[in-house]
C-alpha cells in the first residue's frame, strides 16, 4: 500500500492535461460541454456535485435526481497536446477547440444544459 506521501508526490507530478469534456444524458442526448486547462478536475467536480445534489445547473440536477446516475456519460472528449512549435499557445489552442465543440455539440437552449457559450471552468 502506498503512503500518503507517494501519493501526494505522484499527483503534483501529474501533468494536467487541458481540454474538451462532455457530460451526456444517454435518455435524451442533451450535453453539457465543458473546457479547461485541467480537465480532471472540473469533471471530478461536476460528477461530485450532482451526486451530492448541489450542482449549479438546476435542469442538469433535476434530470441527474430523476433519471439516476446510470442515465450519464462522462468523458474527455478532446486533449489539447502541447507542441514543441515556439508559437503554440495552449490558451489559443483551447479556444479554437472549444469554438469548434461548440458549433458541433450545439449545448446551449434544447439540444444541451449549458447557459452560455462561456464554457471555460
Amino acid at each position: 500500500m502506498e503512503s500518503k506521501s507517494d501519493l501526494k508526490r505522484q499527483y503534483k507530478e501529474t501533468s494536467n492535461e487541458a481540454g474538451i469534456f462532455l457530460i451526456t444524458n444517454t435518455t435524451n442526448g442533451k450535453v453539457f460541454l465543458g473546457s479547461s486547462l485541467n480537465l480532471y478536475g472540473p469533471l471530478n467536480k461536476h460528477r461530485f456535485m450532482l451526486s451530492t445534489g448541489s450542482h449549479l445547473n438546476s435542469e442538469l440536477q433535476a434530470d441527474w435526481n430523476r433519471l439516476g446516475a446510470d442515465a450519464f456519460k462522462f468523458e474527455i472528449v478532446e486533449v489539447i497536446k502541447p507542441s514543441d512549435d515556439p508559437d503554440f499557445r495552449l490558451e489559443t489552442a483551447l479556444v479554437a477547440s472549444e469554438e469548434a465543440w461548440l458549433a458541433k455539440m450545439q449545448p446551449v437552449g434544447e439540444r444541451g444544459y449549458n447557459r452560455n457559450v462561456r464554457i471555460r471552468e
